[in-house]
């Protein structure tokens, strides 16, 4: 345990040192650094610490634990709750994550810190999108998932804006899932502006899959409302995910 502290406090300090603006960083070693070294043991009940350390309900934490049945001793999710504090996270990001008392405070959460505040969000911006329960913090992946949503929503506000109506968001196959969704928009004559736009009404617009999002196009232009033209994303705002027996009711009660 002293050893991966150790690994911990040299990662982050090299990359803190480069990176300005990042001082916070500083706290999330010192607060991990500080979690108790436990050693195994046998008797260590997940689903109890669940509750009494982390604040989940009795039935959260029977389902939790199933998940995280392999942990033998509190010594790791203390590590990691220690680095969450740290970074301003409060315990109740775990009822919406269990899993992230899986994570590796040594190759995995430290390095995502740094790399998502080099791209500009600030350590409480960080705090936020963990709190939202995104999973994919957990995983080095984020980073490049973040980039991916910044090109189409324009700024960190709208990103986290977003997440906060639909946290699935992070988890979806960018490259499967939300690319061909977007270049379905686009083709539909739809900019940035206009997605980011659409997608704080509609939260689940890039996650749906896109025989989904091929409906609700035709049904627009069932409508009389084509594609490219100004309306079109006015129509895919009012029909929404409305069924298409609902939309055409409303349409004959208008």
């Amino acid at each position: 345990m002293l050893r991966l502290r150790s690994c911990i406090g040299a990662r982050l300090l090299s990359s803190t040192s480069a990176a300005a603006g990042i001082s916070p960083l500083h706290r999330l070693l010192s607060a991990a650094a500080r979690a108790p070294a436990v050693s195994p043991n046998p008797s260590f009940a997940v689903e109890q610490y669940l509750v009494e350390t982390c604040g989940l309900t009795r039935a959260q934490a029977l389902k939790a634990s199933v998940k995280l049945s392999h942990l033998e001793s509190p010594s790791k999710p203390d590590t990691v709750l220690a680095f969450l504090a740290g970074l301003g996270v409060s315990r109740a990001a775990v009822a919406k994550d269990p899993q992230l008392l899986c994570a590796s405070v040594e190759r995995t959460l430290p390095p995502n810190v740094v790399k998502l505040t080099s791209l500009g969000m600030s350590p409480s911006e960080v705090a936020r999108l963990v709190s939202l329960g995104c999973t994919r913090f957990r995983t080095r992946s984020v980073v490049s998932s973040v980039q991916y949503y910044l090109s189409i929503f324009g700024s960190f506000e709208n990103l986290l804006r977003i997440v906060e109506r639909n946290f699935y968001l992070l988890s979806s196959n960018v490259e499967r899932v939300v690319k061909p969704n977007v270049a379905f928009l686009q083709e539909c004559g739809l900019g940035a502006c206009d997605i980011t736009n659409l997608c704080l009404s509609q939260a689940r617009l890039l996650t749906t899959n896109t025989e989904r999002l091929g409906s609700m196009a035709a049904c627009a232009q069932g409508l009389g409302i084509p594609r490219g033209s100004g309306m079109f994303k006015h129509a895919l705002r009012a029909i929404g995910f409305h069924s298409e027996e609902n939309i055409a009711a409303k349409v004959d009660n208008s």
